[in-house]
């Protein structure tokens, strides 16, 4: 989608929401990318105090929340025992009687809402309908029914809008697993659990296809608090979070935020971290090289932003802000041996303007000196953007353990089941291909994390 856009202007990219494409913006190839996944307090981080992106006015639903009345929503809520989700968040919203008791309950239904999203999908508890555990798309709905009626709420005490924003931000963070990566202590080198920090992303492209899921997603809920053993027998924790399609949320500091925790030197710093997003049809694509470009594609807010990825203030960055970012997986080592049925590709290919020039190239290898950036590998859209970020801050960090961008293969329905408008919410292709994924995922993250104590410090 990356390039397309650019050239087609406007209407082309108006054509190309309905295309079956993942979460990055177009490509200079007929192959589709899909990207587009906060712990602790701001004291805890050594951030400015978290930032939530700018809110509708009270009782006025967003453009995700306006979705949820269609059918496929509905039935996606009622086949996963999700249906009630909401309701039960307003009845307790409607017995809060102070701001504080608001921010409490708040929080902990958005941290309740993640880990029942969690263990649905890893099998602990009631399946709650016939819909299948692995499926990510639960979550996503039932948090909107839950913002929407937090956005609706009218409390008997005075809630200004910034402190109703204050809580959306609560809601959002905790329903995404961002406020609880809780990896484990570090001890005696060589003996210690190593420790990875994953993120996925919503699903995204609903106006055209409202059925969509993001194997990202799916993957994060299916690997949060998972433990692997490397080819040399030592364990690894696995911690994740999911981020929205929204590009102001990336600009109100919510991967910052959520990240910084687990860059920063102490006894549960990360040894190995990965972005995830939806990418390509048919293969996995480790992204060599992120550009501070945002392309514009419109998000799940109906939103598009173009210009420099901004970097929010009070966090840690590099002066003066690069071009490009690149990644520290072991991608050599990753696209060598068999990890599952995708093959997984190095991706070296941007597109920029090269110094002294004034229209876009598209480059296969990679940037040349003083160029500057109008894609990354992953494309212009969030997938790049989140890569770049989490590397932009793994660099100010100084932190020198394997991390990057990796792009699964697009989840596609069952041959018979394309149709948006008559196809099912679900099909037997559909979960034996989001099942692939997820399984490939955990097998490249195992393969990391197998040579990640040899590249640390280097």
């Amino acid at each position: 989608m990356r390039r397309i856009r650019t050239r087609l202007g406007v209407l082309g990219a108006a054509l190309l929401t309905a295309a079956p494409l993942a979460l990055s913006a177009p490509s200079a190839t007929a192959a589709t990318t899909g990207t587009a996944g906060a712990a602790g307090a701001a004291g805890a981080t050594g951030t400015a105090a978290p930032t939530a992106a700018r809110q509708p006015a009270a009782g006025t639903p967003t453009a995700e929340e306006q979705r949820l009345t269609q059918p496929v929503p509905q039935e996606i809520l009622r086949r996963s025992g999700f249906a009630g989700v909401a309701g039960t968040f307003a009845d307790g919203l409607a017995r809060v009687e102070s701001y504080g008791a608001a921010k409490r309950y708040v929080t902990d239904a958005g941290r309740t809402l993640w880990r029942r999203a969690v263990d649905r999908v890893q099998g602990r508890g009631p399946q709650g309908g016939d819909l299948s555990r692995d499926d990510d798309r639960p979550l996503y709905w039932a948090r909107l029914g839950m913002t929407k009626a937090l956005r609706e709420w009218k409390p008997d005490f005075r809630l200004s809008d910034g402190r109703r924003d204050t809580l959306l931000a609560a809601l959002e963070r905790g329903s995404r697993g961002q406020d609880s990566i809780d990896l484990p202590g570090g001890r005696r080198p060589g003996t210690r659990v190593l420790r990875a920090v994953v993120t996925g992303f919503d699903p995204f492209q609903l106006d055209a296809d409202a059925r969509r899921s993001n194997p990202s997603g799916a993957a994060a809920l299916a690997l949060d608090g998972t433990t692997v053993r490397t080819s040399s027998g030592r364990l690894a924790r696995i911690e994740t979070a999911v981020f929205p399609v929204r590009w102001a949320d990336f600009a109100a500091d919510t991967v910052e935020r959520t990240l910084l925790p687990s860059f920063r030197r102490g006894p549960h710093q990360v040894d190995l971290f990965t972005t995830i997003s939806q990418g390509r049809p048919g293969r996995f694509d480790l992204e060599r090289i992120n550009g501070a470009w945002r392309g514009g594609y419109p998000d799940n807010a109906r939103e598009s932003r173009t210009g420099t990825v901004p970097v929010p203030k009070g966090v840690p960055t590099v002066r003066p802000q690069p071009q490009w970012t690149t990644t520290t997986l072991p991608y050599a080592q990753l696209t060598a041996a068999p990890t599952g049925p995708f093959p997984v590709r190095d991706n070296t290919a941007v597109t920029e303007i090269p110094a002294g020039g004034t229209v876009p190239v598209d480059r296969p290898d990679g940037p040349t000196p003083g160029s500057a950036a109008r894609a990354g590998g992953g494309g212009d859209y969030l997938s790049n953007e989140i890569g770049y970020r989490a590397t932009l801050l793994r660099d100010a960090l100084r932190l020198t353990v394997p991390g990057g961008h990796l792009h699964t293969p697009v989840l596609q329905f069952g041959a018979g089941n394309t149709d948006p408008v008559t196809g099912t919410v679900t099909d037997p292709d559909f979960v034996r291909n989001r099942n692939a994924i997820t399984g490939q995922v955990r097998n490249i993250l195992t393969a990391a994390l197998s040579v990640a104590p040899g590249m640390m410090g280097k």
